[in-house]
């Protein structure tokens, strides 16, 4: 579970921006929107949260930066040789930020322990790396590490409760790679649980795309039930879904595409299969019509996306980050989509949700607590600030959020100004 998440210096966000999902004080609708998860103290957190603001405010960089974290804790000891650039980018509208390294610290629970787990970084290498952990409520600093330019060296902290060859794991850590990930590839169990939650438990959909494989590898095993239950409850009258994997042929593509692009496809997937999805539809004289994937709308194609990380958080309890949820899906469907992790039918095991969004009717439908609710706008410097709405303390169940929203209460809209004069194209 997902306590908190702070980065600083990457992309928009310049000072450190702290996003969190704990509980605020309040009763309303506790029981389907927030659990308590136990961790030798109780914490109470929330089940999903949703992130407001203009376009071009930052909400997307938030993401990418939770993105980048989760990149290289899973890739930096494996994925990376020496001398290769790390996947960070500083805020640069500050000469000083460009210089300095961006950061980036999680705090989340799992199997009962609380961890705390950042580091900072440029392209060119780890500066600060750190784990506390809390197994018994109290911190222990399992193990720390701090760059020292003068001496060109780093500081090690290796702690006492941090169990197994950590000189070899100390010694092993190139300067792009982190001591988390590289004492894991040499089999550090006790490490094991925190790399894996990066890993497997915090996913990221849609930050650059829908992409249909994932769903359409499930209705490949034997999966395919519950795919379609989830389109059934979403009212799409899709009777079917056939997935066939079939091998690449370039003579398909369009006389259009360069010779060299079509060489470079063929050697790239060459003796690989690629996926072929078709939607079947029952006419009205009882006839099962195929049609071809692309045929079906923007917003059924990002729905039949949607359903593999839906059905997979809810079913194994992970962290799922979505990007622009609201793009081609009507808001009902948005309503749908959330309150699947309100349940605690559809989600037994307290999977939780984050997205971004520009679908405001349904903050007043009952689906949102007030702590679910955060913005995210750029400052007079150009820097993106996120901020939650109970900063304002809105009056429950007294103050219509969306109609406060667009009046300017909350902040994060985009300022439209008028254009000064009509263009005048094709008239000198």
């Amino acid at each position: 579970m997902l306590i908190e998440f702070s980065v600083a210096n990457f992309r928009s966000l310049y000072e450190r921006q702290t996003f969190s999902m704990s509980r605020a004080k309040g009763n309303e609708l506790a029981e389907s929107n927030t659990f308590t998860a136990r961790a030798a103290n109780d914490y109470p957190l929330l089940r999903s949260a949703a992130i407001y603001g203009p376009n071009a405010g930052g909400k997307s960089n938030f993401l990418y930066a939770l993105q980048a974290m989760k990149r290289i804790v899973v890739e930096s000891a494996t994925g990376l040789q020496r001398g290769d650039k790390l996947p960070v980018t500083p805020f640069r509208l500050s000469k000083a930020a460009r210089a300095a390294p961006s950061e980036f610290e999680a705090t989340f629970i799992v199997d009962g322990v609380r961890y705390q787990y950042g580091f900072t970084a440029t392209a060119d290498r780890i500066h600060e790396e750190w784990l506390l952990a809390y197994p018994k409520g109290r911190a222990q600093r399992w193990f720390g590490r701090e760059w020292d330019d003068a001496k060109r060296q780093y500081a090690w902290e290796l702690g006492s409760s941090l169990t197994g060859e950590k000189q070899l794991w100390q010694k092993s850590t190139r300067e792009n790679a982190l001591f988390l990930s590289t004492a894991v590839q040499l089999n550090s169990e006790q490490l094991q649980p925190i790399y894996d939650w990066f890993k497997t438990t915090l996913r990221m959909a849609n930050v650059s795309g829908s992409n249909p494989g994932f769903s359409a590898s499930l209705c490949e095993k034997k999966e395919k039930s519950r795919v379609m239950e989830f389109l059934h409850a979403a009212d799409l009258s899709i009777a079917d879904i056939l997935v066939e994997r079939k091998p690449f042929n370039v003579s398909e593509l369009p006389d259009d595409v360069p010779d060299y692009v079509k060489k470079a496809l063929a050697d790239e997937l060459e003796n690989k299969k690629l996926l072929d999805i078709k939607t079947v539809h029952n006419s009205s004289e009882g006839e099962r019509i195929t049609f071809e994937f692309e045929e079906e709308s923007d917003g059924t194609r990002k729905l039949f996306a949607f359903a593999g990380p839906w059905l997979d958080s809810l079913a194994n309890g992970y962290v799922l980050f979505i990007d622009e949820l609201h793009d081609n899906l009507h808001p009902r469907l948005v309503q749908f989509l959330v309150q699947l992790f309100h349940s605690n039918q559809t989600n037994p095991k307290n999977a939780q949700l984050v997205f971004t969004t520009h679908e405001t009717s349904i903050l007043n439908q009952d689906v949102f607590r007030r702590d679910q609710i955060w913005f995210c706008e750029k400052d007079n410097r150009q820097a993106s600030v996120l901020y939650p709405l109970t900063d304002f303390s809105p009056r429950k169940g007294r103050e219509n959020l969306e109609l406060a929203y667009f009046s300017g209460r909350y902040g994060a809209l985009p300022y439209v100004r008028p254009l000064k004069k009509q263009a005048e194209y094709g008239h000198r």
